[in-house]
């Protein structure tokens, strides 16, 4: 499956984004979908995911409470609702598919779109 993200830009701490994921084939039902951001100087870090069909997903600490994973499957889109922004959130993030259920790591999943800057203001 290819991805396509967008949607991110410049926002001022305390602002929200929508980060959306355009997925292309018929078969985005059969992956779980997930989110990842990668900070300057850091290593890639595990965001969020969320299961085939919507009804289970995952937050990184980090985020939990301020951010909000879905996916229209009608759509073939995956979204990312993030609010309460702070400048620690500043990254490129990465949408991801997997086909393994539960992945459990970055290797596990199999398909990663090109990024979308996110860069919050203090």
């Amino acid at each position: 499956v290819q991805l396509q993200a967008s949607g991110g830009g410049l926002v001022q701490a305390g602002g929200s984004l929508r980060l959306s994921c355009a997925a292309s084939g018929r078969t985005f039902s059969s992956y779980v979908m997930g989110w990842f951001r990668q900070a300057p100087g850091k290593e890639r870090e595990f965001v969020s995911r969320i299961s085939k069909y919507g009804v289970n997903t995952l937050y990184a600490d980090a985020v939990k409470g301020r951010f909000t994973i879905s996916r229209d499957n009608a759509k073939n889109t995956v979204y990312l609702q993030m609010n309460s922004l702070k400048p620690e959130d500043t990254a490129v993030y990465y949408c991801t598919a997997a086909r393994t259920a539960i992945p459990r790591g970055a290797n596990e999943y199999d398909s990663w779109g090109q990024g979308t800057l996110v860069t919050v203001s203090s």
